[in-house]
């Protein structure tokens, strides 16, 4: 099933009618450089369900082509091709199987993709981050995007890319330190970024 960023005239609609005028009427900023090639884009902070369809609007309104892994529970009859079309993949966590596998298959795949990964995730207030962003990454040999969302400046976007090393520790202090100054949705419910 062809995606919504892959469906050409339509894209352009929601790209200019939409998200843009939206993103600006509500006053949020981008910034950065949109993910070109194959690449992991950090979602964080992921603290509310507005998080999802921000960062929708600020990939439609850039033209970017994205990829989201969700609970298989998001796709359910009668929801289940409308998340497929938005971009998104179904992860059933209820099995013992290696999603870090199918998606590093995935990426393999692809001449092109961006998969957005909340590292925290669930909205909930966590203290650890899941780690399986980092392993994709570091298995497909692709960069890791560090998308954020600011609630105290108004902005989102893309921040640097970071090549993971294999030093998980190491390399998740270096990422976790770009986010300690940006703000959720809902702020109490951040994990803690250092």
């Amino acid at each position: 099933m062809r995606s919504v960023f892959k469906t050409p005239i339509l894209i352009h609609l929601l790209r200019w009618l939409l998200a843009r005028p939206l993103l600006y009427l509500l006053g949020w900023k981008i910034l950065g450089q949109t993910p070109q090639g194959k690449s992991i884009l950090i979602g964080a902070p992921h603290t509310s369900n507005w998080d999802f369809p921000l960062m929708l609007a600020v990939m439609i309104s850039q033209g970017a082509d994205v990829r989201w892994m969700g609970k298989d529970a998001l796709f359910r009859p009668p929801f289940r091709h409308l998340m497929v079309w938005l971009g998104g993949i179904p992860i059933d966590r209820s099995q013992a199987n290696n999603t870090v596998d199918q998606m590093v298959a995935a990426i393999e795949r692809s001449e092109e993709i961006t998969l957005l990964i909340t590292p925290e995730g669930t909205r909930s207030k966590v203290h650890e981050w899941k780690t399986g962003f980092y392993h994709i990454a570091h298995r497909a040999r692709i960069p890791i995007v560090l998308g954020f969302i600011d609630t105290r400046t108004k902005t989102c976007g893309f921040g640097p890319r970071y090549t993971p090393s294999g030093n998980i520790e190491a390399d998740l202090t270096e990422i976790r330190a770009y986010y300690a100054d940006k703000r959720g949705i809902r702020p109490t419910l951040s994990s803690e970024s250092k």
